[in-house]
C-alpha cells in the first residue's frame, strides 16, 4: 500500500488529490499501516489485507479531510453509493438520492463504512506475541 494507490482509490469515489493533500496521505497511510500491524504482529501489512488497508487510509484522509476542510469535500456525490451491502451477519445501508440522510450523515456511514470494513479478517493474521 502506498500513497498514489490510496489516491487512485479516492478519485474512484469521486475526490482528486492535490499535491498539498501529500502530507495528509502519507501520515495516513502510515497510520493505518501501523495500527494493522500492531493489531496483527506482524513485519508488514500482508498482502491479503493490502485492499482492506486501502480503504481504510481512504476514510482516515476523508475523516480528516472532514474535520479540517469539509469544504473540500461538498462536490462528492455520495448518491451514486452502494445503497446495501450484507456482508455475514453484518448490515450496512447508505441513503441514496432524496433518503432520510443528510449528505453529512451519508458521508459520516460512508467514512465509517471505510473505516470498519474488513476488520473482523484481521483475525486470520494474527500472531501470537510473548
Amino acid at each position: 500500500m502506498d500513497v498514489e494507490t490510496v489516491a487512485q482509490r479516492l478519485k474512484a469515489f469521486g475526490y482528486e488529490a492535490r499535491a498539498e493533500d501529500g502530507t495528509v496521505l502519507a501520515f495516513c497511510v502510515e497510520k493505518v499501516r501501523s495500527a494493522i500491524k500492531n493489531d496483527i504482529n506482524w513485519p508488514d501489512v500482508p498482502e491479503g489485507l493490502e485492499h482492506i488497508a486501502v480503504d481504510m487510509a481512504a476514510g482516515e484522509f476523508l475523516l480528516t479531510k472532514k474535520t479540517f476542510s469539509p469544504e473540500d469535500l461538498d462536490h462528492l456525490d455520495l448518491g451514486y453509493a452502494v445503497k446495501q451491502i450484507q456482508t455475514g451477519d453484518t448490515n450496512t445501508v447508505f441513503a441514496t438520492g432524496a433518503g432520510s440522510m443528510t449528505h453529512e450523515q451519508r458521508l459520516d456511514n460512508f467514512i465509517n463504512y471505510l473505516l470498519s470494513y474488513g476488520k473482523d479478517g484481521f483475525h486470520a493474521f494474527r500472531r501470537l506475541r510473548w
